[in-house]
């Protein structure tokens, strides 16, 4: 039997668009991962290792030979204090398909590997910073075409339904030691 998932190998450094395709004023490409600093450093203007956690900095993206892509605002976000749980770096560059892909394209070239969809939030959940409602939510707000689906995604993402189900959890958990005290006595 073969797996349809290729398994989870915490730490990989991965990289893909973050915003939606089609043409826009900017496009975010993210890449997380124990990695990530190493790999923006050989696609950026400056070497982003030595950059401080959630800055932001104005630089420019060049290819792996050195030809400049884009100018672009790069974000570091170092972990655990980052979305994955993991060193994070996201780049702002303009928008439209072509531009994204080249800077997409030059991180895969520098190190990373190409993220599968929903694997930032898969990344969250394995590192703990999402449980498994959270997660599913971020898909449900991203798909909200009202106010009442928004304003149920936003509640799930904030941790309503989580907290409910640790609440019967825990009267689940207090019932199951009274049945257990009760039956021994």
């Amino acid at each position: 039997m073969e797996f349809v998932h290729k398994p989870y190998i915490q730490g990989e450094t991965i990289a893909a668009i973050a915003t939606a395709p089609g043409e826009g004023g900017i496009a975010v490409i993210r890449i997380s991962g124990k990695e990530s600093c190493q790999v923006a450093s050989k696609i950026f203007s400056k070497n982003v290792e030595s950059l401080k956690s959630h800055t932001a900095h104005y630089g420019i993206i060049k290819t792996m030979n050195g030809e400049k892509i884009d100018e672009v605002l790069l974000l570091v976000m170092k972990g655990p204090r980052s979305f994955t749980g993991e060193d994070t770096v996201e780049i702002q560059c303009h928008g439209g398909r072509l531009v994204s892909r080249h800077v997409l394209e030059a991180a895969i070239q520098a190190g990373a590997r190409a993220a599968r969809p929903g694997e930032f939030s898969f990344t969250a959940f394995m590192n703990g910073k999402l449980d498994l409602a959270r997660a599913e939510a971020i898909q449900t707000l991203i798909h909200a075409k009202n106010e009442k689906a928004l304003q149920y995604a936003q509640e799930q993402l904030d941790g309503a339904l989580s907290k409910k189900v640790l609440s019967f959890q825990k009267r689940l958990t207090e019932v199951a030691a009274i049945l257990e005290a009760w039956v021994d006595f």
